[in-house]
């Protein structure tokens, strides 16, 4: 009496659909392997973001895609006021551009935004805000985040140290745009997965086809 089959030898099968599903596995496996890399190097999650905006023109532009640390690592965080002081730039100013969840709203897109200073409570306080924190600005808008509001969220508040997802390190140009159509890229992905293993199954059959024996015809 045969035994079954293993699930391994399962997935060494030739068999079309078990030939995607492994090939499905190994995509998602990579994926997984360069996202538990750019976690342990980063600190942060997630490692990487897309610009969506214009908001950072022309130091960040949409498309682009951003390299985040945690906001300690390579170097403590720096406002735009402590980098002055310092001589220090990044993404062409003064002060970390700072990845962060407006008013703490995880369900929000995070905003990337340049740290231009910090606040203390009571003098938040005093200018009719809810907390201490950071005070940011996109540096192609005319005014802090903190004096705009969103629909979303109310009113800004200045951002408490835990909003802070991370700073940015470093930027690929228009790499972003292909997080920004993950979805698009899956199906294209899947449909290039499946087109080339019907090509490939198709070439190996011409191979083996060309090896069997001719029949001689009778005369």
């Amino acid at each position: 009496m045969s035994s079954k089959p293993s699930l391994l030898e399962k997935l060494k099968s030739d068999d079309p659909k078990i030939s995607l599903v492994r090939d499905i596995l190994s995509v998602i496996i990579i994926v997984a392997v360069i996202g538990a890399v750019l976690f342990g190097v980063s600190g942060t999650w997630p490692a990487i973001v897309a610009v969506e905006s214009g908001s950072m023109v022309p130091n960040m532009n949409v498309g682009d895609l951003i390299f985040v640390v945690e906001e300690n690592r390579f170097g403590p965080l720096m406002t735009s006021v402590e980098a002055q002081a310092a001589n220090v730039t990044s993404f062409g100013g003064y002060g970390d551009v700072i990845i962060y969840q407006p008013n703490g709203n995880s369900q929000v897109t995070p905003i990337i935004h340049r740290a231009l200073g910090e606040i203390n409570e009571s003098t938040a306080l005093e200018a009719g805000l809810a907390n201490g924190g950071y005070i940011t600005k996109g540096d192609n808008n005319s005014i802090i985040d903190q004096n705009g509001s969103f629909t979303t969220v109310g009113r800004m508040q200045p951002v408490k140290d835990e909003w802070v997802v991370g700073k940015a390190l470093f930027a690929i140009p228009l790499v972003g745009y292909l997080p920004l159509h993950i979805w698009e890229f899956a199906v294209v992905v899947i449909i290039l997965l499946i087109a080339w293993e019907l090509y490939s199954r198709r070439k190996e059959k011409v191979k083996q086809d060309a090896k069997k024996p001719q029949k001689k015809s009778k005369k």
